[in-house]
């Protein structure tokens, strides 16, 4: 008779298992599920309640050229520039761009979409906000911006800005103008638009909530900076806005520096990220500044979009090492904050799947991974607050700049509102390449705990084992390149006028949970008891 180790090894081991599995009256299922205690789960800390929130861009609002969607290459007709708006990013290829009107911030269905994301931050900045000149009255628009500006916010595109924020319940964040345009014969700083522009926005009643100096300090050439602008003219600058800035709006939180995701500072990045430029130094910032900011803000980018000659795919957007990036970044910009800013906030102000207005991938469905494991790690880091560009412009924006309806990202963070609270936990299950679970105390507390569980596998389900009854909702998808979302198997869609209605949960009894391949779930366990959500 022939002798087979290897079945006689996997008999063995078969054996054993049902010997283990019915000693502890346990079953196959129960014994390789991962194993949730969301009772004991220990407090990390805790994020804003406007954690998820977004951007919209100062071009968007005075109207300008902004990256150009891929569907508008060919489909559509690009309208006619008016002279006082074709500012564009300095050095670009115009043919990355397409010139918008400004953004109907009164559109009801935006309203709409927007205040089902609330409580969030809006922050309206961006590269154009560099050289935007506040034009203080409401007299036509020039047919060019003054001297040393690329474009023109008017006294009537801000109070919509204003008003927006009020009726979909966020509050403002912005930066202010650093080009030529607001520097006198030596090239020194004035505060003259910056303090029209904060006397106008107290005089509807309006307020800033949070202000960078500048966009994107460490990349000041494309920026609209002036020439050779660097760590020691950003300080000197600096220095004379931060006193300005407690004088005239004493409320507001100082937040700086605002540097690009790592980018040529040494961060290791994914092969293919497509960004090998060379920008000024955090740490030289941080060095000249002191320390000047109420708390450390940053922006990343895994990326940039094909635009910029990135390479994303697919299937390079579900591995460990593009998940991962975002953590990184935020560990090195931790570190930075540690040294100058100790025990201050780490707010990540800018951010989406790629730069350059994002590829056609940042709309489908297989950028929730991306999105929520960015959530939920950064969340463990004490990133405080995430915003996402943008709302609805180019293809990274949650919704379609054209129709409004949601991408599949609107909907992750819809989820996440309804369901995450703002305290973080522990979930005590370590990271693989397949699985990432988040938790949260549940939105309305009573020690409750929500998990999100993202299963990256394509192919193989993966079990939970909960000790108490949930209630589940999951998406999924048709295709990991599909628009479409589903949740709990049918297929999201908002009322015509933007109502998203009520999310309905499934009720699962307490043991196993399966999660599909490529899906993401989440899971509120009301009776978790965990003390750190009373």
């Amino acid at each position: 008779m022939r002798f087979d180790m290897k079945v006689w090894k996997l008999r063995g081991a078969v054996s054993i298992l049902a010997f283990v599995t019915g000693a502890l009256g346990l079953s196959a299922q129960e014994m390789t599920a991962i194993r949730v205690t969301p009772s004991t789960m220990p407090k990390l800390g805790t994020v804003d309640s406007r954690f998820v929130s977004y951007n919209v861009e100062m071009v968007e609002v005075t109207g300008g050229r902004f990256w150009k969607p891929y569907k508008s290459a060919a489909a559509v007709a690009t309208p006619p520039v008016p002279p006082s708006q074709g500012n564009q990013q300095v050095g670009m290829d115009t043919t990355r761009f397409q010139y918008r009107p400004p953004i109907d911030l009164a559109n009801p269905k935006l309203r709409k979409l927007a205040a089902a994301l609330g409580p969030s931050y809006i922050r309206v900045s961006g590269s154009w906000a560099n050289s935007t000149y506040f034009q203080n009255d409401d007299n036509p628009v020039p047919v060019a911006p003054p001297k040393g500006f690329g474009g023109v916010l008017t006294r009537a595109e801000w109070k919509d800005v204003i008003d927006f924020a009020r009726a979909v319940n966020d509050q403002i964040v912005t930066s202010f103008a650093i080009s030529p345009g607001v520097r006198d014969a030596d090239g020194v700083w004035t505060s003259g638009q910056a303090k029209a522009f904060l006397d106008y926005t107290k005089s509807i009643r309006g307020s800033i909530a949070a202000t960078e100096f500048m966009n994107e300090p460490t990349f000041p050439g494309p920026g609209g900076a002036p020439a050779g602008y660097d760590a020691a003219a950003f300080a000197k600058d600096v220095k004379l806005f931060e006193p300005f800035l407690r004088r005239e709006s004493p409320k507001t939180v100082y937040l700086g520096p605002g540097s690009v995701g790592g980018v040529g500072e040494g961060v290791p990045r994914p092969a293919g990220a497509g960004m090998g430029i060379k920008l000024v130094g955090t740490e030289d910032i941080m060095k000249g500044t002191g320390p000047a900011f109420d708390a450390f803000s940053y922006h990343f980018y895994g990326g940039v979009s094909r635009r910029c000659m990135g390479n994303t795919t697919a299937y390079k957007a579900l591995t460990a090492t593009w998940l991962d990036f975002s953590g990184t970044v935020a560990d090195f910009y931790g570190k930075i904050r540690d040294q100058y800013l100790p025990g201050k906030p780490l707010w990540l102000t800018e951010t989406a799947e790629a730069a350059c207005g994002g590829d056609p991938l940042a709309g489908q469905f297989v950028d929730t991974f991306r999105y929520l494991n960015q959530l939920g790690s950064l969340a463990q880091k004490g990133v405080v607050s995430v915003m996402h560009n943008t709302l609805a412009s180019s293809d990274y924006g949650l919704l379609d700049e054209d129709t409004l309806e949601p991408r599949p990202d609107y909907w992750a963070a819809l989820l996440w509102k309804r369901t995450m609270g703002d305290v973080v936990l522990d979930p005590g299950v370590p990271k693989t390449e397949s699985l990432r679970i988040y938790a949260h105390c549940s939105k309305d507390g009573k020690g409750g705990v929500t998990l999100v569980a993202l299963n990256i596998d394509t192919k193989h389900e993966l079990m939970l084992a909960l000790p108490v009854s949930a209630e589940r909702l999951t998406l999924t998808s048709p295709d990991l390149t599909s628009t479409t979302v589903m949740l709990n198997g049918r297929e999201l869609k908002t009322e015509s006028d933007g109502s998203v209605g009520s999310i309905e949960a499934n009720e699962v009894k307490k043991g196993i949970v399966r999660l599909a391949p490529s899906s993401v779930t989440f899971l509120t366990l009301r009776s978790a008891h965990n003390n750190s959500c009373m």
